[in-house]
């Protein structure tokens, strides 16, 4: 199957032909039929599956008809960065129309998305703190509303979105097309499903497992020698996209620069930095300036970078589901992929969990040039420095 089947508006085709898109993904298939005949759809699918095309594309071609001007389609996103893939990614499939999207969230100045609002535009894009400010405010009116996507609900959970959900529901049309997407399906999020879709179709890609062409290894490591082991790590890894996770932003930091100060070009992602240092580090990662991007779970929600070719877990995630979302950011688009995890005593029962999630016992592996009983210091990491060669610029301030 190709995209041209969707008969899509010819403008939207166009994009998607400008983006080099044309053949769809098993999600994309599967889905996109019934959105664009109006049904509710509740899918389940994890991060890479191209579930972000299922609902802008059928958006963009039912805005082609009707009154420009009103905000006719909301899509929630639990994260700035998620929100400003979504915004690029419906850009770029739209770049054929004259519809607008505008992007709504904290960390930018409400007066300059207050001029955008007013200016008119058929979609916004929002994450639900800043969204509420809006409406509060009398700058955003939803009245117009069609279609209404929550995406990655069950992160919007987890940050303890959801009672402001309910609130900005309040404000919608009650007759309407409603998306929702999550990667896994918490009571919470199920009860908010069945309150707000109506004869859902459900859709499920992708769940049980993670992506087939992504490899796994644990490397057991003392606590208090894993950034030297990481250090070591990465000079073993032929790569130039390593995505990083902690449990900390404080360690997010931390890492990052303590990475820098080994040689490598690297940056971090976590909740303290300001919305133009978040999308700096972003930017640099994708493009190649930066070698490796430290993160937590929720600073790492909405990186759509293709070329990442290990995921490494400094910190072990809480969840198998977390892991299923922390490794999906590798093996994309059919890529192959590589997740390393360092794991310790403590890990033990999450290491179980993990492997019943696999099916099998991942593999534990050892460095055979580090030195495993070694006390922990700044000199003990310096001696993991990489060579002055391969050095490249620091993070900028």
């Amino acid at each position: 199957m190709e995209f041209k089947e969707f008969n899509l508006n010819p403008s939207i085709q166009a994009g998607v032909a400008a983006a080099g898109f044309v053949t769809p993904t098993p999600i994309q298939t599967e889905a996109i039929p019934s959105v664009m005949h109006g049904k509710d759809i509740m899918c389940l699918a994890q991060t890479g599956t191209g579930k972000t095309a299922v609902f802008a594309l059928p958006i963009l071609h039912r805005l082609m008809q009707g009154k420009r001007g009103h905000v006719r389609a909301l899509i929630i996103a639990p994260t700035r960065e998620l929100a400003e893939q979504i915004h690029d990614a419906i850009n770029s499939l739209g770049q054929k129309t004259s519809l607008k999207s505008v992007t709504v969230y904290g960390g930018m100045n409400i007066n300059t998305q207050i001029q955008k609002l007013k200016k008119g535009a058929e979609i916004v894009v929002a994450c639900p703190g800043r969204l509420l400010d809006h409406i509060e405010r009398g700058t955003i009116s939803l009245s117009h509303v069609e279609v209404l996507v929550m995406d990655e609900a069950d992160h919007m959970f987890d940050m303890g979105f959801l009672p402001d959900i309910r609130r900005i529901l309040k404000h919608l049309p009650v007759k309407r097309q409603t998306l929702l997407f999550s990667a896994t399906m918490p009571n919470e999020v199920h009860s908010l499903a069945k309150d707000i879709l109506s004869d859902p179709t459900t859709i499920k890609v992708g769940q049980t497992a993670p992506a087939e062409t992504v490899s796994h290894a644990h490397y057991p490591v003392s606590q208090h020698l894993k950034t030297a082991f990481l250090i070591k790590l990465l000079g073993h890894i032929n790569s130039q996209s390593v995505l990083v996770f902690t449990r900390t932003k404080d360690r997010a930091r931390r890492l990052g620069e303590q990475l820098t100060r080994a040689g490598y070009s690297s940056a971090s992602l976590q909740g303290n930095l300001s919305q133009g240092r978040r999308q700096a580090a972003l930017n640099g990662f994708r493009n190649g300036t930066f070698q490796v991007l430290v993160a937590t779970d929720i600073a790492a929600r909405g990186i759509d970078v293709r070329q990442i070719s290990h995921v490494i877990n400094y910190d072990i995630p809480d969840t198998p589901e977390a892991y299923i979302h922390r490794i999906g950011r590798t093996g994309r688009a059919t890529k192959s992929g590589d997740a390393f995890t360092l794991i310790t005593s403590d890990d033990k029962q999450m290491v179980k969990a993990i492997d019943r999630l696999m099916g099998s016992k991942v593999e534990h592996r050892t460095l055979t040039d580090f030195d495993y009983g070694s006390p922990v210091s700044q000199k003990h990491i310096q001696a993991y420095r990489r060579p002055r060669r391969y050095r490249a610029a620091r993070y900028p301030a």
